[in-house]
Order: structure tokens, then sequence, then C-alpha cells
């Protein structure tokens, strides 16, 4: 399939408000000691969480490995903050991702660290997660992927981080996962791949496993003994995504997720979103999500969402 650049007026609006990556610590002077910068750092949050929808609905994997780029490339970011006075704590966060991208084959790797510390300089964060995406083409159409995922939680070892811990937080430690994995894979095929309509589908098996804070306690909260409170869950995982374009003003998507198991409660999500470049500065996005989830009160949870990029 010939590559294929789509430029509206969205992707200008949204390019226009995108941030430097290196951005100054105040936008005026006094500003730090004024609490402007903070105000202009939330207003620069919103304003990337709004382009981050915009930019997964434009779903940059529904050509295929087409246009991608080609070659070794990522980013690595860390921020440490340390305070003294008032209150003395500190905290420290790593974070990057790592993608190779060779003809049909390609992989991204993730990784996060975040360490923190309270006023009594006890532990209040001490959590690594990594994540992991393959794709492979067989051709334009059918592919195979891989996902991984694994999340640990140092905090969870059912033991007391600090004097002031409530009963609650300390028992819920005996049940919280202290680490969490998992790992799928199977086939994906493109039914639908014009620059109009774009629609893939995918399906596979994953294994989960997990471990709770009582197994690193070695008891249960009540003192009942633990010898292993590891689990090991095979499930099966589905989605699709499905992409349309009326014209040049309107398109819109369908994401549908299915994760189930025999041993935990089947999830199923699906997000339709309409997006309209309304005018050359005006943008907007409405979305409408269902989220179903086995054996709750209230199985099913909707949630409606509107977001707006306006540039002149």
């Amino acid at each position: 399939m010939k590559k294929v650049t789509l430029l509206t007026g969205t992707a200008a609006i949204l390019a226009a408000l995108s941030a430097p990556a290196f951005a100054q610590s105040e936008i005026a002077t006094g500003a730090d000691a004024t609490g402007i910068s903070g105000i202009d750092d939330r207003i620069t949050d919103i304003e990337d969480d709004v382009t981050d929808r915009f930019d997964r609905d434009n779903d940059a994997d529904r050509f295929g490995p087409a246009d991608r780029r080609q070659g070794l490339f990522g980013t690595m970011s860390l921020s440490y903050t340390g305070r003294t006075g008032n209150t003395e704590n500190q905290d420290l966060a790593v974070a990057g991702r790592i993608s190779y991208n060779q003809g049909v084959f390609a992989q991204s790797v993730g990784l996060s660290i975040e360490f923190g510390e309270d006023d009594n300089g006890d532990k209040d964060q001490e959590e690594v997660n990594a994540i992991y995406d393959a794709q492979y083409y067989f051709n334009d159409r059918f592919y195979a992927f891989a996902l991984g995922r694994i999340s640990q939680d140092g905090l969870v070892d059912g033991e007391r981080n600090s004097d002031g811990q409530s009963d609650e937080d300390f028992a819920s430690e005996f049940s919280d996962f202290r680490r969490d994995a998992f790992l799928g894979f199977g086939p994906g095929y493109r039914v639908l791949n014009t620059p109009q309509t774009t629609w893939r589908v995918q399906a596979g098996v994953g294994v989960r496993y997990t471990e709770t804070g009582a197994q690193y306690a070695g008891v249960d909260f009540d003192g009942t003994p633990v010898e292993d409170s590891s689990n090991t869950d095979v499930g099966y995982i589905a989605s699709s995504r499905l992409y349309h374009r009326f014209n040049e003003n309107v398109f819109i998507t369908n994401d549908t997720d299915y994760l189930g198991s025999s041993d935990s409660d089947d999830v199923i999500t699906n997000e339709f979103g309409v997006n309209f470049q309304m005018s050359d500065q005006l943008a907007t996005r409405l979305s409408y999500t269902t989220e179903y989830q086995e054996n709750r009160d209230i199985r099913t949870d909707n949630s409606l969402g509107v977001a707006v990029v306006y540039g002149f």
C-alpha cells in the first residue's frame, strides 16, 4: 500500500498547541513566586490531555508499517525534587521509551521508575513499570502482535510502612499486588485498509501472573500462615479498531476491547468518537465510552467526553 499522509486543519492546530520538549521554568520574571508558573503548567497539562485524545483518534497505526519511522529511536527523562524547610521529602521519577522499527517488524519498550519519601523519611512510593509492544506484518493486511506488561509496588510487602499507617491501609497490603505481569500474543487482520476507512481486528491468548503482599509477610492479616499467594491465570484478549472519514472535516472511530479468563471477571470496553474540524481554527471531539465488568452490582459504566481545540 502506498504511503498516505493526511494533513488537516485539526492537525495544524494540534501542532500549534504542542509544547516544546524543554520549557522554561517560568513564563515571566516573578511568575514562580506569584504562583503564575504553576497555573501555566496546569494549562499546559490540560492542553496536552486534549491533544492526546485527538492523536489517539487519528490512530497512527491504522495504515500499518508504511509510514513508520525506521531504525532505533526513543526518549528518556529524569525528574528529582528534594524539599527541606517546613517539609522534608523527596521524589524521583525516571521514564523512557525505546522503539526499533525495521521494515515489517516494529517493537517498543517503555519503562517508568518512581520513588518517594514523606516528611518522616518513610517511603511513600516505590513503583517500577515496564511495557512491551511488537508487531510483525506478513503483508499489508495480516500481522502478528505481542503485548507485555510488568508492574511492581515495593511498598506492598505485608509490613507497616510507617507508624501512622492505618489498619485499613495495612490490611490492604495483604490483598494488593506486589507484582502484576501480563504477556499476550496472537494474530491480527486488516479487514479494510483505504485512506477513508480502516478496520483491523486482533485476538489472542494471554497469561497473567500476580503476587500479593501476603506472600512476602508469610501470614495473612489475621495471622493465618500463607505459603504461596501467587497466581497464574490464562486469559483471552480481542480488539477491534474502526476508523472512517466522511470528508475532510468529519471522521469517526470505534474502539472495542475484550479481556476474559476463567478466574477473573470479563471486561469489555467500547469507545465511540466523532471528530469535527468545524473551521481552520476550531476542532471538536465527542466520545462515548462504555465499560462492562462481570459480577459488579452495576455492571456497566458510561461516560461522555467533549474536547475542543481552538487556535488563533
